[in-house]
């Protein structure tokens, strides 16, 4: 249920986004202590982005979960954002993360909602 996408202007090799959205995944399991085969990472590499007027190396993240409190979000953007500067060389100040609490209702799965 947690979904994770990365839209970044950034060219990324194709071993490394296997490598990134594979270590996105489990990071952002045990963060939110959920299990991962319920995890989704979407990483869209090479987008025409701009930030603070400036095409430099950037990121937007959304991270999306059912009951993903608020209390855990500047964690999880600490954790983000080094997991991002570490793999895509991306500095965390030209990063922008939107947090989002799904409700049950309204994240379907397998012909259902949770």
């Amino acid at each position: 249920m947690p979904y994770l996408k990365v839209q970044t202007n950034v060219a990324v090799a194709r071993a490394l986004r296997t490598a990134f959205v594979e270590a996105a995944s489990s990071q952002v399991a045990a963060a939110l202590g959920k299990p991962e085969r319920y995890v989704m990472v979407a990483l869209e590499p090479e987008t025409t982005m701009a930030f603070a007027g400036t095409d430099a190396p950037l990121a937007y993240l959304e991270l999306k979960s059912i009951g993903l409190p608020q209390s855990a979000t500047r964690g999880l953007s600490e954790m983000l954002c080094a997991l991002v500067h570490s793999q895509l060389d991306i500095d965390p100040q030209r990063v922008y993360i939107e947090f989002i609490d799904a409700p049950r209702t309204m994240w379907g799965w397998n012909g259902d909602t949770f």
